[in-house]
């Protein structure tokens, strides 16, 4: 949709039944909060049934409730700081015990990330890690640790494979002062974007290097300055961003690149078996005693 869901509401107004205004209304007076509402809970705030919810957006042209509530989702995410986090998931998750209730909201962004990622572009983004002179790795903050997830594992397969790390803003120019032409940086960022990795993102594309950005939706400031994006969500958890979708995401496209370099791998590994033999590095089995 060109607009956004806001835009849409204020738009259709005078078309909307009455019931429909006073779900309108809550939602362009609350919408940070209607973000992460069910369907049954924002009718019961709008004084209206849940079917009628339902049958809201899709009068607003979404495929049920779950999209509308994506679309005003990808509105404020990045905006709510860390206390106002902590309330929509108590809000959320008031009903369900903790491990339930986030391991189930894990599963199912898993299962959102399996319908929505797109195919054309992970084939892409693994042919640019194939042919590129040198592959650079980034995320800061909390995507950090899915920067170096995707080094661990690259670097088993590629010589040419840089994690650039983020202890200082300087630091990370400094480390991308040879990117140019016929590299690929792998920009990692969610909610609430890193202004430090935006930067980096940027300056490595004004030097010509393709950026493949791996970032929550088409309103992220990576997508906009991406050869190719791979968008999957992160979900918000009181002050956790659960990366359970990405990931996954990560483990996918390390198995496809793989597979591409299935020689090197098994000869990478059966060297490295040799070294944990000699140097007794996982220690010995009870069969192997």
């Amino acid at each position: 949709m060109s607009k956004n869901v806001l835009q849409t509401i204020r738009s259709r107004t005078d078309s909307f039944s009455r019931g429909q205004k006073r779900i309108a209304d809550y939602i362009l007076m609350n919408y940070d909060k209607a973000a992460f509402m069910t369907a049954g809970h924002l009718g019961r705030k709008a004084q209206v049934s849940e079917s009628t919810v339902v049958r809201f957006a899709s009068q607003l042209g979404y495929d049920g409730y779950p999209n509308m509530q994506r679309a005003l989702q990808e509105l404020v995410r990045g905006k709510l700081t860390s206390l106002q986090r902590i309330q929509v998931s108590r809000d959320q998750m008031q009903e369900q015990d903790v491990l339930t209730g986030v391991m189930q909201r894990d599963m199912n962004s898993i299962h959102t990330a399996i319908e929505s990622v797109d195919r054309a572009a992970f084939d892409q983004v693994v042919d640019r890690l194939l042919t590129a002179s040198h592959i650079y790795l980034m995320g800061v903050r909390s995507s950090a640790f899915l920067a170096g997830y995707l080094n661990f594992y690259l670097h088993l397969m590629f010589k040419n494979v840089t994690l650039v790390q983020n202890a200082a803003a300087g630091e990370i120019f400094e480390q991308l002062s040879q990117i140019g032409p016929g590299d690929v940086l792998v920009g990692i960022s969610f909610p609430r974007y890193s202004q430090m990795a935006i930067h980096a993102v940027e300056y490595a594309r004004d030097r010509g290097a393709d950026v493949v950005a791996i970032t929550d939706g088409q309103m992220s400031p990576l997508y906009r300055m991406a050869t190719v994006s791979l968008l999957v969500r992160s979900d918000m958890i009181s002050f956790v961003d659960s990366m359970a979708a990405p990931l996954s995401l990560l483990n996918a496209l390390i198995v496809a690149v793989g597979r591409q370099k299935n020689e090197e791998v098994s000869g990478t590994f059966s060297q490295l078996e040799n070294v944990w033999s000699k140097y007794n590095i996982f220690g010995k089995t009870e069969d192997e005693s």
